[in-house]
């Protein structure tokens, strides 16, 4: 044999070994490409916003009392109740009768008075206002479980990933493409 034809005989080994071992490789398994998802649980924060609320309210108040003593109508009660005790009774009875009834007329004016003065009254509009908090819940994350080659895990992302997770290298490629 010719030391060309051996040398030729060891490349084409070589070739043909190197060719097969490149197709034995990317016929090699490297595992799925995607995780199957099982199941996908929404991770919700509860968002509280205070606000305030007004609304316009009607209000009774009582007048400011100008004779807070009631001395107008003390005094004409003493005058009317005098003047109607001195037309009963004659001599000292009558004194007696004046006397007694300017006491109870100004006593009895005094309480008409007082009556009268809570019931001077005025209604106007107030503005009242409230604080109240609105809630809502806000879908921060998912909690996404899932079937990678017969084994469950879980994992949180930031979206739904719908059927299946794309896999790279037996790892989860979680990020969007």
């Amino acid at each position: 044999m010719n030391k060309s034809m051996i040398v030729g005989a060891v490349l084409g080994a070589v070739v043909v070994t190197a060719g097969g071992a490149f197709a034995t490789y990317t016929l090699v398994d490297r595992g799925p490409a995607f995780a199957e998802v099982v199941g996908v649980e929404p991770v919700k924060e509860v968002i509280k916003t205070p606000r305030e609320v007004c609304k316009d309210v009607t209000v009774t108040r009582q007048k400011p009392v100008q004779d807070q003593h009631r001395i107008a109508g003390t005094a004409v009660g003493a005058v009317v109740g005098g003047l109607l005790g001195n037309q009963v009774g004659g001599g000292s009875g009558k004194k007696i009768a004046t006397v007694a009834g300017a006491v109870g007329g100004g006593y009895a004016g005094n309480q008409v008075q007082g009556r009268m003065q809570a019931n001077d009254t005025y209604t106007t509009t107030e503005t009242r206002c409230s604080t109240v908090t609105d809630t809502h819940d806000k879908v921060v994350g998912y909690e996404v479980k899932y079937d990678l080659d017969g084994k469950i895990g879980t994992v949180r992302m930031d979206r739904d990933p719908g059927n299946r997770i794309p896999v790279q290298d037996g790892q989860l490629v979680l990020t969007q493409q």
